[in-house]
């Protein structure tokens, strides 16, 4: 099957088509919402994609993903549209690839193949701000790369740059798997060398409690961070916006604890990156709380939170006190008929906000009764911070004075009035 979008490019912009196979692990409306979970990856890399296609199969095929018939379908399309780049939204083999390359090259097109996790490092390459990203993202190209040697020998000499080209692929041509290898070794040695001070920086806020939000990508971490903290992150509506790990100190009512905006999580997440990423994910690991933020106006949010708390298992982080942040309920559909008959007042007047109504009805729904601690809120229009704060709240104590139980005694020797410890922007 193949949707067609309509979408008009620049000069300067890279196209794209998607291929997704539908098996008996993955029906058509998963494969539908990954493909357009794909399209939202290749816009936020700068890629417009003009079509995707679709193929029904037991499993993917060995040779070339999907079918002989449906690759020369794609084919023909890529040539009649001239587009650039071919992305699939599974991890392709070394075989796979030269296999659908070469059947390009023989219709005298040439095109850039890539995958799903490589068209991720590719945006992480672009995010990533501090030295330890980029020699996380960094370890991870080149462990993507180096059983793929042979392939870009091959033709990356004739690629131009752009989307999946970013980063040792273009710098170095004729690397070969010995000097891969050894620079693998270096980045693993320099990344042992920043994991080491970075523990001495955690171990130095031991005695505070941490606060990790971790979620899925774009459900509006950063956001909820800036209203927490009152501090300036950098948020946007796109996939991967947070690679660094940011670190606030906040205190709210004379009890200072640290709050951590962290990489967000996805399907399909490069098991290269989590590796890589082993040091920014001990902020999540050694949380003493973890605000799980879900963005409930999303179709699919259930199965979202499915994969956070799959990859939160593995990483050991599963079992840790978690408070689920139901967030963007501004943005949430309740059919209009349920405000039809709400409440009015004496002026005929709604007594009750439509926020306000989506609320109350959320709360009856069956997350709230079903998950103990559980927050609807929309960091975007405040609402219900308030009540995330008391929550928040009410765990941080808790623990604060387990390692503080003289607290105020403390603070009155600080020199603060009251224990009231001024609050930092």
């Amino acid at each position: 099957m193949k949707e067609e979008l309509g979408f008009s490019t620049g000069e300067d912009q890279e196209t794209a088509v998607l291929v997704a196979v539908t098996t008996q692990k993955q029906n058509a409306v998963q494969t539908a919402e990954y493909l357009a979970e794909l399209a939202f990856l290749a816009s936020t890399s700068g890629v417009v994609t003009l079509a995707s296609f679709t193929q029904n199969l037991a499993k993917p095929d060995n040779r070339t993903y999907v079918g002989k018939g449906k690759l020369d379908d794609i084919i023909s399309y890529v040539i009649a549209k001239d587009v650039d780049i071919m992305i699939f939204d599974d991890d392709l083999s070394p075989s796979q690839v030269r296999n659908i390359e070469l059947t390009i090259s023989l219709l005298g097109k040439e095109i850039k193949v890539l995958d799903r996790s490589l068209l991720i490092l590719n945006i992480f390459a672009q995010r990533a701000q501090t030295v330890q990203a980029r020699t996380q993202v960094e370890l991870a190209q080149y462990q993507y790369m180096l059983p793929r040697l042979t392939r870009m020998w091959s033709h990356l000499s004739k690629q131009r740059g752009g989307v999946g080209m970013r980063g040792p692929g273009e710098k170095e041509l004729e690397t070969d798997r010995r000097i891969a290898n050894d620079r693998i070794a270096f980045l693993k040695d320099k990344l042992t060398a920043i994991d080491k001070q970075s523990f001495t920086q955690r171990k130095n806020r031991d005695r505070m409690v941490r606060v990790s939000l971790v979620g899925y990508t774009n459900v509006g971490k950063s956001t909820l961070m800036t209203k927490l903290a009152k501090a300036d992150v950098f948020a946007e509506n796109k996939l991967f916006a947070t690679v660094d790990s940011t670190v606030r100190k906040v205190v709210w009512d004379g009890i200072p604890f640290l709050l951590t905006d962290t990489v967000g999580f996805i399907r399909k997440l490069p098991t290269l990156l989590i590796e890589s990423f082993k040091s920014t994910l001990d902020e999540v690991r050694e949380a003493d709380v973890l605000l799980h933020v879900v963005d409930i106006s999303h179709p699919n949010f259930e199965e979202q939170i499915e994969v956070v708390q799959g990859i939160l298992n593995e990483m050991g982080a599963g079992d840790k006190p978690t408070i689920l942040v139901f967030n963007k309920i501004d943005l949430y559909n309740v059919e209009d008929v349920f405000f039809e008959g709400a409440a009015v007042d004496e002026d005929g007047n709604p007594e009750l906000t439509k926020m306000e109504r989506v609320t109350r009805f959320l709360k009856q729904s069956h997350w709230q009764t079903n998950t103990p601690k559980t927050v609807f809120i929309s960091a975007e229009q405040r609402s219900n911070l308030a009540e995330l704060r008391e929550m928040v709240m009410d765990i941080i104590k808790e623990k604060h004075f387990q390692i503080f139980p003289n607290w105020l005694d403390t603070n009155h020797l600080m020199g603060y009035n009251d224990g009231v410890v001024p609050e930092e922007s």
